[in-house]
């Protein structure tokens, strides 16, 4: 049987219900690494032989497609493709798809939980008394507060919407700007004017070489504002986040994504106001069956249009 490579930690074995449609489709199923990021050396080994990739969060550089003799598509449960030499996959005739707004909910959940948890010194209380003690840290109120929202996609326009129904006035930023897509009680604002009003900033944007949450934007900011990043490691200069931190600009740092993961120990994780998070945002039960089905049957469709090209 043709056989699909599938790489998602959340996608664990070949009878997940999200995978019914290749299973349907006569596909043989092969996950290298239940639960686990495969690592390049096994992605070569097992590619030989793959028609069809539901990707995870794992690089796929030029090396890895190189291995890729017979994949017609890589498809991604999720929105990002900046793991993914595009320009090699195409170069091969590869095609890519994503599974944009899939986990969008889950993730902006999770941005919004994580801006409680530092709001309100959650996890500081929760390991005091685990230890045996009493620490009381004096949180803040969100009502009232300006939420600054760095990328307007899915996951922004609904973060917007839950930070609305809490009071909040909210601020957000993007390259493409569509005010009739957003909230009433929602406006745009350029970076820099956002930076300096937002008492909060999540951070809903691809990385890139450059992070535009920087020195200066941090400079920008209130003193003992919140910063949460459950986008990429590569939007957010980490040290000039440290930075941050220890001068007292910043309350608390959340952030879901690394760009080694795991992380290990390092200054950031380490750091007593960070609060980090095992790249969870789009790993619900919800999000899970929706990227992976619509992933899933990406990879049918791509299979089904180029055996129909071939019978021509």
């Amino acid at each position: 049987m043709p056989k699909i490579l599938v790489t998602p930690r959340s996608l664990a074995s070949p009878d997940h219900p999200a995978l019914a449609s290749l299973r349907q489709a006569g596909f043989d199923i092969v996950i290298p690494c239940p639960g686990k990021t495969p690592d390049p050396e096994t992605l070569k080994q097992t590619l030989p032989g793959c028609i069809g990739w539901l990707a995870g969060v794992e690089k796929i550089g030029a090396d890895i497609i190189a291995a890729a003799d017979d994949l017609l598509i890589i498809s991604r449960n999720g929105v990002g493709i900046d793991n993914i030499d595009v320009k090699a996959a195409e170069a091969r005739g590869i095609a890519i798809a994503n599974t944009p707004g899939a986990n969008a909910r889950g993730v902006a959940e999770l941005a919004l939980a994580l801006i409680f948890a530092i709001a309100r010194g959650i996890p500081d209380c929760h390991t005091s008394i685990k230890n045996g003690g009493w620490e009381r840290r004096q949180g803040l109120e969100l009502e009232g507060k300006t939420l600054g929202i760095v990328g307007c996609g899915q996951v922004g326009r609904i973060l917007a919407r839950l930070g609305l129904g809490m009071g909040m006035r909210v601020v957000g930023t993007d390259l493409y700007t569509d005010p009739a897509c957003c909230p009433e009680g929602f406006r745009y604002a350029d970076p820099r004017a956002l930076a300096r009003e937002a008492d909060i900033v999540s951070v809903h944007i691809p990385g890139g070489e450059k992070p535009p949450v920087n020195a200066e934007f941090l400079t920008a900011m209130r003193p003992g504002g919140i910063l949460v990043n459950t986008a990429r490691a590569s939007a957010v200069d980490e040290q000039a986040v440290l930075a941050a931190l220890d001068s007292g600009k910043l309350r608390g740092y959340g952030v879901d994504a690394f760009d080694t993961e795991p992380p290990g120990k390092t200054p950031l994780t380490t750091h007593p106001h960070v609060i980090c998070t095992s790249h969870i945002g789009g790993f619900t039960a919800e999000s899970v069956m929706r990227a992976a089905e619509r992933a899933a049957q990406a990879i049918v469709e791509r299979v089904r249009d180029v055996k129909s090209e071939d019978t021509k």
